[in-house]
């Protein structure tokens, strides 16, 4: 069962024998269950290099460990304990840290805080090319999600999805782009941060930071981009589930290599798919999310790169649950 690092996502750290011990039937439980690991992709579609879940063996595994008494075994055979880099989760420590302001965001105690942006000019007098990024909270404790826009001069408004760069989402870990494979970040940009905040009854305060890894131009052959397929005209009708809406991307203008997907909903979303449309009208399911949690913003990576002939397209399905079944529904 995967572990995170203490005090970061998990309840308890799974370290120290006695606490494993002490949470078998409810470990047994939640796996059985299939709500942990948390991975949420049908099987019948696509591999991932991410990919969490556990198979029929591992499962019946554990629940015969739980059957037997959760026997210790042999404490002599105990692997060392894994080792996790200190603040980051990158392979090594970033080339440059950028923080979304001078000063922290005073998080109230209580009531609705609405998307905050705040602007930061990191002073590229040169294009940057990107590796790998990570998104760090200071208060993990308010910061319920964390979007990183870079927006190129001569952009007006806020920055667009088609201008993402990074991000923090409960459940995702950060990426590393493939050999070869980097983001662009052109000189002169300016990144916007769009932080969710959510009140936990007392007042806090947070900074966030942006963590880049770089790679020299030179050993660059991919650019890396992310695009957006976005159904803006929801009308989401009261006391009902199943209802649907689709959304498609843009025509890819040449080929491409597809390397992952990030899905994402609220609180109504119940499931989610993406499908490739082929310029000879064929259509692949590339992924399939039958039960969306939005506690859990998963990236989904390729386990192999999936090339897209130019002329292709991407279109996703969300469906939403606003009826009194959905328990996480707000209202």
């Amino acid at each position: 069962v995967e572990c995170h690092r203490a005090g970061e996502i998990a309840p308890f750290a799974l370290t120290e024998y006695d606490e494993v011990a002490g949470w078998a039937s409810t470990m047994n439980e939640v796996v059985q269950e299939g709500r942990m690991p948390p991975w949420h992709a049908s099987p019948e579609h696509g591999k991932f290099a991410n990919d969490r879940a556990l198979s029929t063996e591992e499962k019946a595994l554990i629940a015969q460990w739980v059957r037997d008494g959760a026997p210790q075994g042999d404490p002599a055979k105990k692997p060392p304990l894994p080792t996790f880099a200190t603040g980051w989760g990158l392979p090594r420590q970033p080339d440059l840290v950028i923080p979304m302001a001078d000063q922290p965001y005073q998080v109230p105690a209580t009531g609705t805080v609405r998307y905050q942006y705040f602007s930061v000019d990191p002073e590229l007098t040169e294009d940057r090319w990107i590796q790998a990024s990570e998104v760090i909270p200071g208060n993990r404790a308010v910061v319920h999600h964390v979007l990183v826009f870079a927006k190129a001069p001569g952009l007006a408004g806020r920055g667009g999805v088609d201008g993402f760069l990074a991000s923090y989402v409960p459940g995702l870990r950060p990426p590393v782009y493939p050999a070869g494979m980097a983001k662009r970040l052109p000189a002169g940009s300016r990144l916007i941060f769009q932080v969710h905040y959510t009140p936990i009854g007392t007042a806090q305060e947070d900074i966030c930071k942006l963590g880049l890894i770089f790679v020299d131009e030179s050993e660059v052959k991919h650019e890396v981009t992310t695009t957006s397929a976005a159904q803006r005209q929801l009308r989401i009708e009261p006391e009902r589930a199943d209802q649907s809406f689709t959304a498609t991307s843009r025509t890819a203008p040449t080929d491409v290599l597809l390397l992952g997907f990030m899905p994402h909903m609220h609180l109504r979303g119940q499931a989610f798919r993406y499908e490739a449309v082929l310029p000879d009208g064929k259509r692949e399911v590339l992924l399939d999310i039958p039960h969306y949690d939005f506690n859990w913003q998963t990236g989904y990576v390729l386990a192999e790169p999936r090339r897209l002939p130019a002329g292709s397209r991407i279109t996703c399905q969300g469906v939403f649950d606003n009826s009194a079944g959905n328990l996480n529904n707000p209202d």
